[in-house]
C-alpha cells in the first residue's frame, strides 16, 4: 500500500486517516530536547500518547532521553518486540498472568513498574523469582491527583521497606503524576501547584534516601515540563502529547505544534449545512470538539459514531478537510497506522501498533 502512495498528496488519502506532518513532529522532538540540554533532568517519552513504536524509536535517539514510558503490559510488549529496551510502565500491573509476562520481558529488556500495593509487588516479586531475575520497581506517590499511587510519608517508607525484603523485585525509584495541574490555563496556578505538589514528592524522597534507598524520581507531563523539569531532585519527565499536540494541550504550550490532523471528507451538503466521515469512532472528544484549522468560522454541532456535523463552512461534497482532535492520546487508539507527509506530500507510513494495548 505505501508504495503506491509515495509521492502523492496526502490529500488525495481515503479517508478517514490520521496524517502526521514530519516537519512539524521533528521540530517538537527537537524543541523538547534542546530545553532539556545542559539539564540534570532527563526525558522519557510516554509511548500512550501516539502508540507507535517507529515514532518511539525516533524519540529515544535524541541525547537527553532516558528510555520510553508506557501504560500497559501489552504496549511494553509492543516496544521490546520494536527494539526497545529501557521501559518503565507507568501503572500499576496486577494479575498473575500479567506480572509473568513482565518477568519474561525482563529476560531481553529492562522493563520497570510502578507499584502502589503490597499485592503488586508479591505477584512480580512471585514472577521475577521464577525467571531469577529482579524486577524493577518505582513507588507511585500521591501527589494530589486522587487516582493511583500511596501517600508520601511513613507509608511510602512502609512499602520501600517492604520490597527490600522481598526476592524477586528491587526499589528503583519513585512515580509521581501531577495530572491535576497538568492542563491548567492560568500559569500562575500551575506554577503554585506544581511547587506546592512536589514538595511532597522531594520529602519522601529524602525520607528514603536517609533511610538507606537511593531512588530517582520520574515524573512531570507535557503541560508541566518547563516546571516540573527545573525542580533539581527530579530526575526524569514522562511527557508524551508534545510530539503531536493536540488542540487542548495547544492552548498551554503553543510552542510545540500541531504536528497530527486526521483528514476526513465531505459527504454530504444540506440547509447550510456539512457533514464528514468521521466520528465518534475516529476522534477522541473527552475534551470537547475537535477543530477545523483551515475553517475558523465553522462550528461543529456534534460528532456522532460515523459523522462529524458542522454549520458555517463553505464545502462541496467530496472535499477533504483537516481536523485537529482535542486529545491525541484516545485519537491514535482508534487507527491501526498514521500517514507522514512532508510538505503535504506522503513519504512513509508508520503502524500504530499500541492501538488496542489495554492490558
Amino acid at each position: 500500500m505505501l508504495r503506491i502512495w509515495v509521492g502523492r498528496k496526502a490529500d488525495e488519502l481515503p479517508t478517514p486517516v490520521i496524517v502526521a506532518d514530519i516537519v512539524n513532529l521533528e521540530e517538537n522532538l527537537a524543541r523538547m530536547d534542546g530545553w532539556l540540554e545542559g539539564s540534570s533532568c532527563m526525558l522519557r517519552p510516554h509511548f500512550k500518547s501516539h502508540k507507535c513504536v517507529e515514532l518511539a524509536r525516533r524519540q529515544i535517539k535524541f541525547p537527553n532521553t532516558s528510555g520510553i514510558t508506557c501504560a500497559k503490559t501489552s504496549e511494553a510488549e509492543k516496544l521490546v518486540e520494536g527494539g526497545l529496551t529501557d521501559i518503565i510502565i507507568a501503572n500499576q500491573v496486577i494479575g498473575i498472568w500479567k506480572a509473568e509476562r513482565v518477568a519474561e520481558l525482563n529476560r531481553k529488556a529492562k522493563v520497570r513498574v510502578a507499584v502502589d500495593s503490597k499485592t503488586g509487588i508479591e505477584q512480580l516479586a512471585t514472577a521475577g523469582r521464577e525467571k531469577q531475575l529482579e524486577i524493577g520497581v518505582l513507588i507511585e506517590v500521591n501527589i494530589g491527583m486522587d487516582r493511583g499511587g500511596v501517600e508520601p510519608g511513613q507509608e511510602t517508607l512502609g512499602l520501600a521497606k517492604f520490597i527490600k525484603d522481598m526476592p524477586g523485585v528491587t526499589l528503583d525509584g519513585l512515580q509521581a503524576y501531577e495530572g491535576h495541574i497538568t492542563m491548567l490555563e492560568d500559569i500562575e496556578e500551575r506554577k503554585r501547584l506544581v511547587k506546592r505538589d512536589m514538595q511532597a514528592l522531594i520529602a519522601a524522597r529524602k525520607m528514603l534516601e536517609s533511610e538507606g534507598f537511593p531512588v530517582f524520581i520520574s515524573s512531570g507531563g507535557t503541560g508541566t515540563y518547563d516546571l516540573t523539569g527545573k525542580i533539581r531532585e527530579i530526575d526524569e519527565l514522562q511527557c508524551g502529547s508534545y510530539a503531536l499536540m493536540d488542540s487542548v494541550y495547544k492552548k498551554i504550550k503553543p510552542e510545540f505544534e500541531n504536528a497530527r490532523y486526521i483528514l476526513a471528507t465531505i459527504n454530504t451538503v444540506r440547509g447550510g449545512m456539512a457533514v464528514a466521515d468521521v466520528g465518534l469512532k475516529g476522534v477522541g472528544n473527552e475534551y470537547g470538539l475537535p477543530e477545523l484549522p483551515d475553517h475558523p468560522e465553522a462550528e461543529i454541532l456534534y460528532l456522532a459514531e460515523e459523522h462529524m456535523v458542522i454549520k458555517n463552512i463553505t464545502s462541496r461534497i467530496g472535499d477533504k478537510i483537516k481536523i485537529i482532535p482535542p486529545h491525541g492520546c484516545t485519537t491514535n487508539n482508534l487507527y491501526s497506522r498514521m500517514w507522514i507527509s512532508r510538505n503535504g506530500i506522503i513519504e512513509d507510513l508508520w503502524e500504530i501498533e499500541g492501538r488496542g494495548c489495554l492490558e
